[in-house]
C-alpha cells in the first residue's frame, strides 16, 4: 500500500499539496495549526478533506492545536461536516486496501510537559504513561506528535540532547508497532530503523517555520514489513 507522511504543517499546508502524490493513506501527525483557533481548524479540515487521490486520510493532533482540547464540542461539529477525514485522539482505525490484510492505526496527541501548551502531561508522570499504556500491542501503525527518546528527537546545535519521551519509548519496545509517525521536533525530520519498527518524523517546516522538508511517501507491504520509497 502507498502511504504518505506528514506533520506539523502549522497551517501552511497548501503549500504542499502539489508533493502530495495520492495513494492508499495520507497520515497527518499533528500540530495542524498555529494556536487552534476555530477558523484554523475550519481551513486545515477543508483542505484535508479536499485533497485528492488518497482512499483514507487520517490525522491526530499536536501541542499547537488547542481546540481540539479546549474547544470539544465545536471541533466535534466541524468533524462531523467532513466526511472524508478521520480523527484519532487515543483511539484507532482498521483500514483494508484490496487484498491486504486489515491494518489497525492508533493514534495519539500527547507529550511531555513543555511550556504548558496543547496536549501535555508531565514528563515521566503516570497521565502519560496510561496513555502509553491504551495504545494496543497489535497496532500496525502508530501515530504520536511527539518522538520517543533517542529516536529524531533532536534540534541543530543540541544533538546530544534528546528530547522525545522516555515512557513511549519503553511502550513502543513492548508493542514493536512496524511504523511509528511523528514530528513535533522539526529538526528531527527523517528516517530510521530500529528492530521490527520503522520510524519517521515527517515535519515538513524547519525550525523558521519554512517549508523544506518534503512529504515522505512510501510503498509499504503489512504483511512482510517490508517498504521503499516512492
Amino acid at each position: 500500500m502507498i502511504i504518505t507522511l506528514i506533520s506539523d504543517t502549522h497551517n501552511k499546508h497548501k503549500q504542499i499539496t502539489s508533493d502530495l502524490p495520492g495513494g492508499d493513506i495520507l497520515l497527518h501527525s499533528g500540530d495542524l495549526t498555529s494556536m487552534g483557533y476555530e477558523h484554523e481548524i475550519r481551513e486545515f479540515c477543508k483542505w484535508f478533506n479536499n485533497i485528492e487521490g488518497y482512499t483514507h486520510k487520517i490525522f491526530i493532533t499536536g501541542n499547537h492545536d488547542w481546540g481540539f482540547q479546549n474547544n470539544v464540542d465545536k471541533v466535534k461539529e466541524i468533524l462531523e461536516f467532513y466526511s472524508g477525514i478521520t480523527y484519532l485522539q487515543d483511539s484507532e482505525v482498521k483500514i483494508k486496501i484490496g487484498d491486504e490484510r486489515e491494518i489497525k492505526i492508533y493514534g495519539s496527541p500527547w507529550q511531555p510537559e513543555f511550556n504548558s501548551w496543547a496536549f501535555n502531561l508531565p514528563k515521566n508522570g503516570p497521565g502519560l504513561m496510561s496513555k502509553w499504556e491504551s495504545i494496543p500491542e497489535d497496532c500496525d501503525i502508530l501515530l504520536t506528535h511527539g518522538p520517543s527518546f533517542g529516536i529524531l528527537d533532536t534540534v541543530e546545535g543540541r544533538r546530544h540532547d534528546n528530547l522525545g519521551c522516555e515512557l513511549l519509548s519503553e511502550r513502543l519496545q513492548v508493542i514493536s508497532p512496524k511504523i511509528h509517525l511523528c514530528g513535533h521536533i522539526h529538526t528531527g525530520y527523517g528516517y530510521v530503523r530500529k528492530g521490527n519498527t520503522y520510524h519517521f518524523n515527517a515535519s515538513v517546516l524547519n525550525e523558521r517555520y519554512v517549508y523544506t522538508q518534503k512529504p515522505m511517501t512510501i510503498d509499504w507491504n503489512p504483511e512482510t514489513n517490508e517498504l521503499d520509497f516512492v
